[in-house]
This record gives structure tokens, sequence and C-alpha cells, in this order.
């Protein structure tokens, strides 16, 4: 049972030492019991706090982790309803299912353009998570061959998909070292797959057919008997019963604290659609609310580059602007005599210009000045991009040493700091760009005579 935050306060040491980030030890104890922060912030609870405190401390959703390796997923461990309270921490797992009826050449051909997919969004390459591999041909042979085809070809985490133990365990022979996320323990088989599960220390998903009364029940057995990294799957595929379930369980695991619903989600939009249009639509609405791995049907690279856009704009804190690191950067080849343009480090504004001078098919440096994530005049309007910073910039990326020229171009939505800038530089010419960067090749083209 989760501890009220004055419950919580008479374990602290109530010294207000203000080290958690807290004004007073009350403070924390409030967030605390609200899961809004971790027990580890505070450096003074005592071993008897910490053992009283550790439900309170406990995430409301266990983090379980899919795979070994670097390529790992992790998923749970959430602690709000909406992105906006703090934000959502684990991106939702996009993993593609394949079948073992499949023929090897398909199955090899499938795995190796899925795992070679790969797209880069505001500086980070981003691709499909893992696979999912079902035992559809009832065969335990077939199914050990194909998971063992899979694992050969691939790094990314697997998915064991079989009802049949017998299946499942001849499956965990070729991979259990690798840390594969079972599917599924049922009412029917969950002795079984709980043996199997704690044998190779593999996250299990439990999947009801009768509501969310049998999928609590069947957790608690599971982690009675020791197993307590779970996967639920609340049995629900269509959309507006998913949509509703998902959020009840979110709810319950959230609001009630209630702890047999208190794991990740798993879903299969392919099976709630009866087309590739539905099944796209359908994996959004579970990656908004509340899936931690969605199992796709149906891999094409114009699917899996809108899943992975929504799921980066969804799981992108909103109160931290996704920025890219201050420095000079070289747009194309540069050369000695190539422009020099000044931008801010909002990750959007620097793909925005730097995308149109590689179109526009000019070479130049981009020199991102530390504007803390904030857009040109947003940064500017707040004191955060102005002609100290940027000379400061020009001089400590030794600007003038990598250029055979002393010019340099701000944006035309600051030309304000034009007189400050050729104060604080005086060996440089100004040059005032464009207010909008589609319009930086033209601006170039006419303006750039060196």
């Amino acid at each position: 049972m989760a501890l009220t935050g004055i419950q919580i306060y008479k374990f602290l040491p109530k010294t207000n030492c203000k080290e958690c980030g807290f004004p007073t030890c009350l403070a924390f104890a409030m967030k605390l019991a609200a899961a809004g922060v971790e027990l580890s912030a505070c450096p003074y609870v005592n071993d008897e706090g910490k053992a009283a405190l550790e439900a309170a401390a406990k995430p409301p959703i266990r983090l379980v982790t899919i795979g070994a390796g670097e390529k790992k997923i992790e998923v749970g461990n959430e602690t709000v309803m909406f992105r906006h309270e703090k934000t959502f921490v684990h991106p939702t797992g996009l993993v593609v299912r394949i079948k073992d009826t499949a023929s090897a050449d398909e199955v090899a051909k499938a795995v190796e353009e899925i795992s070679g997919y790969s797209v880069d969004r505001v500086g980070m390459t981003l691709g499909m998570d893992g696979f999912a591999i079902q035992n559809e041909s009832g065969d335990a042979a077939t199914f050990a061959k194909c998971v063992a085809t899979v694992s050969s070809q691939t790094d990314l985490p697997l998915i064991l998909m079989a009802g049949d133990p017998a299946g499942m365990s001849a499956a965990l022979e070729k991979v259990g070292d690798a840390k594969p996320a079972l599917y599924a323990a049922t009412k029917d088989n969950i002795d079984q797959m709980v043996e199997l599960a704690k044998k190779c220390g593999c996250p299990l998903a439990i999947r009801s057919s009768d509501g969310l009364n049998e999928l609590a029940e069947l957790t608690e057995k599971a982690a009675a008997a020791g197993v307590k990294d779970l996967i639920l799957d609340p049995g629900i595929r269509g959309f507006a019963d998913s949509l509703v379930t998902l959020t009840q369980i979110r709810r319950l695991a959230l609001a009630k604290r209630f702890e047999p619903l208190g794991y990740p989600v798993i879903t299969f939009p392919g099976e709630g659609a009866s087309s590739l249009d539905e099944e796209a639509v359908l994996a959004a609405q579970h990656i908004a609310k509340y899936a931690s791995i969605v199992v796709i049907d149906h891999f094409t690279p114009a699917l899996a580059l809108s899943l992975i856009t929504l799921r980066l704009n969804i799981y992108t804190d909103p109160q931290k602007p996704i920025q890219m690191k201050p420095g000079l950067y070289q747009i194309g080849e540069p050369k000695a005599d190539s422009p020099l343009c000044v931008t801010t480090n909002f990750s959007l504004t620097y793909f925005s210009i730097a995308g149109e001078l590689e179109s526009a098919g000019w070479p130049s440096w981009l020199l991102v000045c530390d504007t803390e994530g904030l857009s040109v005049l947003t940064a500017w309007s707040a004191g955060k991009f102005d002609a100290e910073k940027i000379a400061k910039a020009v001089k400590g990326e030794n600007a003038a040493e990598k250029m055979s020229h002393r010019n340099v171009i701000i944006p035309g939505g600051v030309a304000v700091l034009r007189g400050e800038l050729e104060e604080e530089l005086p060996d440089w010419k100004i040059m005032v760009g464009p207010r909008e960067a589609m319009a930086v090749g033209g601006f170039l083209k006419e303006n750039w005579k060196n």
C-alpha cells in the first residue's frame, strides 16, 4: 500500500538540507508520495527509512527490459498520465511480427530489411526495435528453427510468441541467453510459462481473455511464483475498446497504485484492423494511449517513418526542447571561402537552415550558438541570443582560422543585433540574412561574392 506524504515524512531526516532539490523534507515527502521523485534523491535517509519507504519509492509501472545487448528495449517506469505533467520516459518499443510459416528466404529478407531500416530525425538515428516471432505452424522444431534464423541475422531484441510450452522451451534453447520476452501466459498454461520465465530469467507477457480482473489474478499468481518482470496483454483489439482498456490500466496503476496492473502493456494493432491504413492508425493510437510495446504485422518504410516520428514527438520532454550540441558544423564540404551562417541550437531551426543550404547546393559553415534549445526569435527575446554570445561563439570555435574571409551571416529576424555585433567583432563584416530559412539559397546567390 502506498504511503501518504505525512507517513513518508516520519521516516525522513527532517533536516531541510535542500540537497534533494526541495526546500523542506515535507515538500520532498509530498512529491515522493505522488511518485514525482526518486527516494535516492535524499542522501541522508537511513536503512530503516529506506525499507519502510520501499513501497512509496517503487515506480507505479515496473521497468521491464527485453534483450540483453546495447539495443535492449526498456519499457515501463512511467509516472504520469499526460506528458505535460512531467514527461514520458521510455519510448514505446516498435516491433515487427514474423511467422514461422514463412519460408527461410522470406524470413531472411524481412529481417535484413527491417534491421537495416533507419531514419535520421533531429540528429538522432532511429529504427525499429525488435522482432516478435510467432509459432504459427504449431510445430516446436519449425518454431525453434525460425527463431534461430532470425537471431543469427539481427541483434535486435526478440519476443517469442508460442502458447505451447514445449515450443517455447525449444526456442529458448536457441536464444535464452539473449533474454527474449515470452508471450504469452494464460489461465491455461501459466504454471508452465512461469517456470520457463524463471529458468531463463526472461520477462513474461500475461494475456487475458476475460477482462482486467482475470489479468490481475494472473499477474498476482506469476509475481507470487517469483516472476517480477511482467507485460500485460488485456486481450482487447478494437479501436474504442483498446483506448478505454489501456487508459483504465494506466489510471489503476498510477492513480490507484494497483500493483497487479502496474506493468507495461503490449498491443497488436494488426489484429484489430482490416487494412494497412487501419493498422497504422490503431498503432498510432496505441503509442499515444498507452502501449509500451506495439507489434505490427506489416512493415513498410512509410509506416515505420510515421510511427517513429509520432513516438519521438510524444516522448520528447515538452519542457526541454530537442537541442543540437553547440559548435561549428560543416554543411556539405565547405572550403575556406564558403559562407559562415549563425543560428541557435534549437534542433528544428538547425535542420531547417542546414536542409536549405544543402538543397540550394551551398557548402557552408554553420555556427550553432547555445541558446538552451530556443529558436531564434524566442532566444533573442529571452536574452539568450545576443551579440556577445554570437561573438563568443565565433571566437571560441576559432572561425577566423578556418575561413579566408571575415564575413558572418546572422538571421534576418535579429537584424537589430548588427550594430552591437560589429562592436564585438570589429574585424568582421556582419551580413543580415533572410528571415526565413527557405530564402537562404537566393540570398547567397545574390549576396555572397567571396
